[in-house]
Order: structure tokens, then C-alpha cells, then sequence
């Protein structure tokens, strides 16, 4: 292992979010324009914070959608796991973590298509659409994929 496997996890909260056809949330990261690499609302837990409160600061904050827009349906039954790829350690986030360890929310989405608002004033994303969630993994960056596999085989049902 790297000189980069002693770090901890980042702790982060991610949002799964299902509009009333059954259909989730992703948008593609302002940040790898050039990139087909679309991804669901997600983000650090602050000091203190609660990672539900955390799921939906981090809607809010990326997509405009406000916590009085959506139901809380599930939370994830334990928190998932994911390395940073080699060319990418020591460069995100100061170089302080080496992935990320996350717990997921399913949350409906009861507003319009109007209500979401990604162009913010510090913007995460260039697009975003709807999508089936089975097409999830296939969407994300590569080294995300088993991440997303667990996080729709955990909430498939209930979408």
C-alpha cells in the first residue's frame, strides 16, 4: 500500500433521490466537464453534524432542493467505503483523507422538476437528470462503482 494508507476516511453523507416515477437524481460535476461521469448528491459531515442533517444540507446545497421538498424513506444500514484511485491521493482534499467512508439516505422527492435549482452560487454540477436507478454504477467514476452497486442493491426495493 501507498504511504497514503495510513489516512482515515473522509466521513461524508450521501443523498439518494427518487422523483415519484422512480427515477434518481445525478448530475454531472462542474469540476471533469469532460467527463460522461454523472454522480448523486454527496458530501462531507461537518464537526458536530448529524449525517441525516449533513444528506440534506448537501441536497440543498447542490441542487436547491430544500429538506422541505423531500420525505427521509431509509437511511443506509452501514456506512459504505471507497479509495481514492492511486494518481488521485494526496491531491483531493489537502491530501488529508484517503477516500471516503459514507452513509447513504433514500429520499422522495415531492416538488417539481422546477424546484431543483443546480446553478447556485457555488455550483457542483453542469447538468443533471433523471435516471433509472439500475443504471447508477455505469454512470459514476470507476473507482466509485461498488459503492453505488451497494447503495441500489440496498434501496432498490424502496424506490
Amino acid at each position: 500500500m501507498s504511504k497514503f494508507g495510513d489516512l482515515p476516511y473522509r466521513p461524508c453523507a450521501g443523498v439518494m433521490l427518487v422523483n415519484m416515477e422512480g427515477l434518481v437524481f445525478v448530475g454531472q460535476r462542474i469540476d471533469n466537464p469532460d467527463s460522461d461521469a454523472w454522480q448523486m448528491p454527496q458530501g462531507g459531515i461537518d464537526d458536530g453534524e448529524d449525517a441525516e442533517d449533513a444528506a440534506l444540507r448537501e441536497l440543498e446545497e447542490e441542487t436547491g432542493v430544500s429538506r422541505a421538498l423531500v420525505d427521509v424513506i431509509a437511511r443506509g444500514k452501514e456506512e459504505l467505503y471507497y479509495d481514492l484511485p492511486e494518481e488521485l491521493l494526496g491531491k483531493l482534499w489537502k491530501g488529508k483523507w484517503r477516500g471516503q467512508r459514507q452513509k447513504w439516505f433514500l429520499m422522495r422527492f415531492k416538488g417539481k422538476d422546477s424546484d431543483v435549482n443546480i446553478a447556485l452560487k457555488n455550483p457542483e454540477f453542469s447538468h443533471w437528470k433523471w435516471e433509472e436507478p439500475s443504471k447508477l454504477p455505469e454512470l459514476i467514476v470507476p473507482f466509485k462503482r461498488k459503492l453505488y452497486e451497494q447503495v441500489v442493491a440496498e434501496f432498490l426495493d424502496l424506490v
